[in-house]
């Protein structure tokens, strides 16, 4: 189960969509806007989806990982829209039987998010300039 959506993201919530009878654990990362990036202060960071392709990219991730881990659900919520220091921008949750594999896959669905990052990316530093782009 995934979801892009422009409200705030309740880690709670991601992980009770996670659990699974047959899951002994649910294994999250919480993201979150940190106040420096590439050396600057950060004034906010706005997340879009121009193509609205952000859904399937986050699908694709989560197909991905239960393809490669035996684990029994991916839950991958993101958050699009101008987001301050201290919000909530991704959630990811697996369930598994077991901590390893929950453990690995969460840390993978991380890597391909920071690596294909489905949405677009805007930074905006306290000096005014601004960044737009990919991790």
């Amino acid at each position: 189960m995934t979801q892009i959506t422009d409200k705030p993201i309740s880690p709670e919530l991601v992980v009770s969509q996670a659990k699974t009878p047959d899951s002994g654990c649910v294994a999250t990362y919480v993201g979150l806007i940190r106040d420096n990036s590439r050396g600057k202060a950060v004034l906010s960071v706005e997340y879009s989806d121009p193509d609205g392709k952000a859904a399937a990219g986050l699908e694709s991730i989560a197909q991905e990982i239960k393809r490669k881990y035996p684990v029994n659900k991916v839950v991958i919520h993101h958050r699009i829209g101008k987001l301050n220091v201290g919000d909530i921008n991704l959630v990811v949750a697996v369930a598994a039987a077991h901590r390893t594999e929950a453990l690995a896959a969460v840390a993978y669905a991380v890597d391909l998010f920071k690596d294909r990052l489905p949405t677009a990316k805007k930074e905006t530093y306290l000096d005014g300039t601004i960044y737009e782009g990919h991790e």
